[in-house]
């Protein structure tokens, strides 16, 4: 990847700093970072505890659950090519799991109500080949809590996911994977068997500085939710794509799609929430979204903040120690608190349209006032002129209404409506109507308006 403009010396110091303290504090063997700063690399480093061979940004590490993204990506790239619909009934791509009346999107955003792990023994530390068919995945009793009513954090469910993938497209998760996700975004050093050079996984002993061995399984029809190997280079690659979108992969509204929350946390588990394959966290007030990873003998963690646009990816080769997460979101915190994102010129619209600039300005929805405002592509964006109050961006649409993108008003119409003479009467949105004075008396307001109008005090 490119690399962008150099950090200043304080900033690189910092993150330095920060990585070379959870090294040391968590003991982790070896442990690699790396930040991005408007889609170019801006900063990599790494620590480790054998002298002259740290890692660098092309040494691969197993990234676990950060695996369970790309499989969200192939299960939306099928919603958008209309193979399925997230809210079909998983019996009617993949039947016979048993939990066929659970859907694509609730085991996206992990609210389908299965179980955390499969049934004995320790998937992650045994060989695929143990769970052969979906049966010995889910179990006999695959169901922990009634669909669609909370969030529970479901290893399986991924399996399901992948398995889905394969049966739609009638080939391997893995190859779909590279042939739709890494090649197009050139992640040729993510794979799913290690490739050299590639870091070790380690246990360390919690009460001696002492080391051992982690086993690296094949996981088989696991795979979908934990089995990728990357590295931070890669990984940087992929969270611009999680940023902006790529139509190669993924279209720019459906990442979008992605980002946005569907389920809240487990209670007092983790401050966040979860959207279609991707965590998103609050965070000193700034919105963090990626996903956390870990198997034995790896941790992994990448988080992007889109405002900022900076994104962090951290990679350690030890079963636990360093907060993995909480690292990367340091990162990214260093970078754009001590060099904030310069904004873009302001510039006018390519083109004015006389009849929507007419409709810019004050509205008025009984006493509270708005402002209506014209932005590109002929959408608007509706605000509360004074205190809080409900507010949304809206998309043009071709039979020229407007719907709603954000807020308490997304998925709402906004239609102009016209007197006999074509004159603009009010703005109507989802049944509320928006009048250019409070309660104008032409216009045509539910319940009508008082004709003795407005008053003073009562005696």
């Amino acid at each position: 990847m490119t690399t962008s403009e150099a950090l200043l010396p304080g900033t690189r110091r910092a993150l330095l700093h920060r990585i070379a303290t959870a090294q040391s504090e968590g003991r982790a063997p070896s442990l690699v970072a790396a930040v991005q700063r408007e889609g170019r690399i801006a900063w990599s480093g790494s620590r480790s505890c054998v002298e002259g061979h740290a890692p660098d940004d092309d040494t691969q590490f197993r990234i676990g659950s950060i695996t369970k993204t790309f499989t969200a990506v192939l299960v939306l790239r099928l919603r958008d090519e209309g193979l399925l619909h997230l809210d079909d009934p998983l019996e009617k791509h993949l039947p016979g799991t048993g939990v066929g009346h659970v859907t694509a999107r609730q085991l996206l955003g992990h609210s389908a109500g299965l179980g955390a792990e499969t049934p004995a023994p320790w998937w992650e530390r045994t060989p695929g080949s143990t769970r052969p068919d979906l049966a010995a995945v889910l179990g006999d009793e695959p169901l922990m809590h009634p669909p669609g009513h909370r969030h529970h954090y479901s290893n399986p469910g991924y399996t399901l996911l992948g398995s889905l993938v394969e049966r739609v497209r009638g080939d391997a998760w893995a190859e779909v994977l590279r042939r739709e996700i890494l090649d197009p975004l050139g992640m040729d050093r993510t794979t799913a068997s290690a490739q050299a050079p590639h870091a070790g996984g380690w246990a360390v002993h919690p009460w001696a500085d002492v080391m051992l061995p982690e086993p690296a399984e094949d996981l088989g029809l696991m795979a979908p939710a934990g089995q990728l190997w990357s590295t931070t280079s890669d990984l940087l690659r992929f969270a611009s794509f999680l940023a902006r979108g790529d139509e190669r992969v993924l279209r720019a509204t459906s990442v979008e799609e992605m980002r946005t929350p569907v389920a809240p946390p487990e209670a007092g588990d983790w401050a966040g929430n979860y959207g279609l394959g991707l965590q998103v966290v609050q965070r000193e007030g700034r919105t963090l979204l990626g996903h956390s990873g870990s198997l034995p003998g790896f941790l992994a963690a990448l988080w992007i903040s889109v405002e900022d646009d900076v994104a962090a990816v951290v990679l350690a080769n030890a079963t636990s120690g360093p907060l993995a997460g909480a690292v990367a979101a340091d990162l990214v915190q260093i970078v754009a608190d001590a060099e904030p994102r310069i904004p873009e010129p302001w510039r006018p619209l390519p083109e004015v349209d006389e009849e929507l600039l007419a409709l810019t300005g004050p509205w008025y929805w009984g006493t509270s006032i708005h402002t209506l405002k014209l932005l590109a592509d002929r959408g608007f964006e509706l605000q509360p002129l004074r205190g809080t109050g409900r507010g949304a961006r809206f998309r043009a649409c071709p039979d020229g209404t407007w719907t709603g993108l954000s807020g308490y008003y997304a998925g709402e119409t906004l239609r102009v409506v016209r007197s006999a003479d074509g004159t603009v009467d009010h703005l109507d949105l989802g049944s509320f109507v928006f009048t250019r004075t409070p309660y104008e008396p032409r216009a045509a307001v539910p319940g009508g308006v008082d004709e003795g109008g407005w008053r003073g005090l009562v005696t």
